[in-house]
């Protein structure tokens, strides 16, 4: 049974947004749609309304969830026995126009999630930034209730919210309850597999396609606001090795973590009981699982089922990958 999984890659999904760009096409191998504004690359789905498939293989055209369906220990390992879906949504994001101001629910906020969805924790690596790049994540420390109420009839949000130019290779964590927005940047998402939003404030963007503003969702926002968080900033890198590759812990909470690694010799990812996901940023290279070769390179997405565990990573010169890791039950149970 477990020899029949294999590193597997997945075809994007992309996503009409408003505020989007076309910038993706710089990062991605798979081409844009038509010519419009693309916000959102789905890398790795597990939802019933977008959900990835194997693009190549003898696995190609199934489904994640068809994959968890049939083979849920060997996908999932210590994870089998506590989440029937993949715990993670993972995306790139071109945000040319400003995001909408807004927030995402906590556990805490449990009557406003909707059933079958969670609480939204999330963060950014920032791949680049343009002349007007900007990240709003947090509140100033003088905002109130009352205050972002009245900012948000006035039309001056943006005097409440604590914004920072971001530069690439940024991580920042945005925990649930963090009233955030990005503008005229690339960043690469990881998120709990939830797709609640409620949005606070929306820049006024009329939508082309309705030609009609966006809904807010004022009252349930406000409801999971953490007023006493304050201003986030990008968190500050932990190097785990130095040599002979770079590997860094860029972000590492409950609910995720992501791990940076940098070289040019052969190193190991993947784990022995947990599945990971590995997002190549720059350069090119090969896994090998079982004698085969894997090809991989910038923009490509590949999960490593539990049951593959760990890999080598060969590079072509410099390589550079994020490597994604589910919550381990085992530690934060």
């Amino acid at each position: 049974m477990t020899g029949t999984l294999y590193p597997l890659r997945f075809e994007p999904i992309y996503q009409y947004r408003l505020w989007g760009g076309r910038r993706l096409e710089h990062f991605l191998s798979a081409p844009l749609p038509a010519a419009e504004p693309v916000g959102e690359a789905w890398l790795l789905s597990d939802r019933d309304d977008h959900a990835s498939r194997v693009s190549s293989g003898s696995l190609q055209g199934m489904t994640i969830a068809e994959l968890l369906a049939r083979w849920p220990q060997e996908m999932l390992g210590r994870l089998s026995g506590h989440s029937k879906r993949f715990p993670l949504l993972l995306k790139l994001l071109d945000v040319k126009q400003p995001l909408s101001v807004q927030v995402h629910p906590s556990a805490a906020n449990g009557p406003l999630i909707p059933k079958g969805e969670t609480a939204k924790t999330e963060a950014w690596v920032v791949l680049e930034g343009g002349p007007d790049a900007l990240i709003f994540a947090g509140l100033k420390s003088s905002a109130t209730e009352e205050n972002l109420r009245r900012a948000i009839r006035d039309g001056t949000v943006a005097d409440q919210l604590a914004p920072f130019t971001p530069v690439p290779g940024d991580a920042v964590l945005i925990r649930a309850g963090t009233v955030h927005s990005l503008r005229d940047v690339v960043v690469f998402e990881v998120q709990q597999n939830s797709d609640v939003t409620f949005r606070l404030y929306d820049w006024g963007h009329v939508d082309p396609r309705t030609s009609r503003l966006r809904p807010l969702q004022v009252e349930d926002a406000m409801a999971c606001v953490n007023f006493g968080q304050g201003a986030i900033r990008p968190l500050i890198s932990q190097v785990e090795e130095a040599q002979p590759d770079l590997r860094e812990k860029l972000i590492h909470c409950d609910q995720f973590s992501v791990t940076r690694i940098s070289g040019l010799q052969p190193f190991t990812v993947g784990h022995v009981a947990l599945p990971r996901v590995l997002v190549c940023l720059a350069g090119s290279g090969q896994l090998i699982h079982a004698g085969e070769s894997y090809p991989v390179g910038k923009g490509e997405v590949l999960l490593l089922p539990a049951a593959v565990g760990e890999c080598s990573c060969e590079p072509h010169g410099a390589l550079h990958m994020l490597e994604i890791a589910p919550p381990d039950p085992s530690v934060i149970s």
